[in-house]
């Protein structure tokens, strides 16, 4: 057996190896996260027959506590069957059956604690569809992601998030009021550059690719092109896998004007009629900036634009204010 020969049997064997273990976990996962339901569930049931007496409850969790820990060791205190029991009392309800759960027990015990259960659900499939760590849930949580896509669908379209997640099928679909970019390390008022902010996404590519939402794979940075003898450079070129199309992305630090949304529809007709090919969809421009006007955004562009303006910030935003601007709009 060549060198060349024995170093490929190896590698198939370590990825018969791995494969297993990693079923093996996504097995076992499954097990111990339905196990805990079913716990949280005779939990319940058990306090509903003692609930005339104040106290059950409480000494109910104490006294399991004290046994599962003698006979199962460590996992099981107190707090720990509190969790299981909002478990299955966040979950009870649930169209799909607990054997069902496809994340880990760590990922519903975060969601249990999500009280809108539109909200929830939004979190639950998006974390299902996109393979989030737990990491990467909190973070899109505190990003308050669901409340920026609500904020621009009415009340139907709302309730499609709770149901399906994140839908794209045309261009305003991918788009988010505000963009979070906390992630960059920026402090909100502090000065910086157009190129220095470019910077800091390009070495921060991965995290805005999951900011900027689904399909999304990189393409370019200061894209050139030129014309009549003189040379423009768009700051961002992303391909969206989705929509089958190009997607530019200017940055403005300050506030927008309306000579950046020509800027913006000229670069998007030039990619429209040279680079995109017969297959691709028309070109989408986005400009990020840090404050807007929307009356002179909506009388710049003519009506169903590809470009939109949308607004960023450097910190995570207000949960608060954002749910109040989702009831106000509803």
């Amino acid at each position: 057996m060549s060198n060349l020969t024995q170093k490929k049997f190896i590698q198939d064997i370590k990825a018969l190896l791995q494969s297993a273990r990693t079923q093996t976990y996504q097995a076992i996962n499954q097990i111990m996260t339905k196990t805990y339901f079913e716990i949280g569930k005779k939990i319940v049931e058990e306090e509903q027959k003692g609930k005339s007496r104040a106290s059950y409850g409480k000494e109910l969790l104490k006294n399991l506590s004290i046994e599962l820990t003698k006979e199962y060791g460590k996992g099981f205190s107190v707090t720990n069957l509190k969790n299981m029991r909002q478990f299955y009392l966040s979950f009870q309800n649930r169209q799909t059956l607990s054997d069902d759960f496809k994340l880990s027990y760590s990922h519903y015990i975060f969601l249990s604690k999500i009280e809108n259960i539109d909200e929830r659900n939004f979190y639950e499939i998006e974390s299902i569809k996109n393979s989030w760590s737990l990491r990467e849930l909190r973070r899109q949580f505190d990003s308050a992601i669901f409340e920026r896509l609500a904020l621009s669908k009415d009340k139907q379209k709302v309730k499609e998030l709770a149901t399906k997640g994140e839908i794209i099928q045309k261009p305003k679909d991918l788009i988010k009021e505000p963009y979070v970019l906390e992630f960059l390390g920026l402090e909100e008022k502090s000065h910086y550059s157009e190129n220095g902010f470019e910077q800091k996404l390009i070495d921060k590519l991965e995290h805005f690719l999951l900011e900027l939402g689904k399909g999304f794979t990189f393409v370019a940075r200061q894209k050139r092109f030129s014309f009549d003898d003189e040379h423009f450079r768009v700051d961002l070129v992303f391909y969206n896998r989705l929509l089958k199309c190009l997607v530019l992305i200017d940055l403005k630090i300050g506030k927008l004007k309306h000579q950046d949304v020509g800027q913006m529809m000229m670069y998007v007709n030039y990619f429209y009629r040279f680079e995109k090919t017969k297959e691709e969809n028309p070109t989408i421009g986005i400009i990020l900036c840090k404050d807007k006007n929307e009356t002179l955004v909506e009388l710049t562009l003519p009506k169903d634009s590809q470009i939109f303006a949308s607004k960023y910030q450097t910190v995570l935003p207000n949960k608060e204010e954002l749910k109040k601007l989702l009831e106000s709009n509803q």
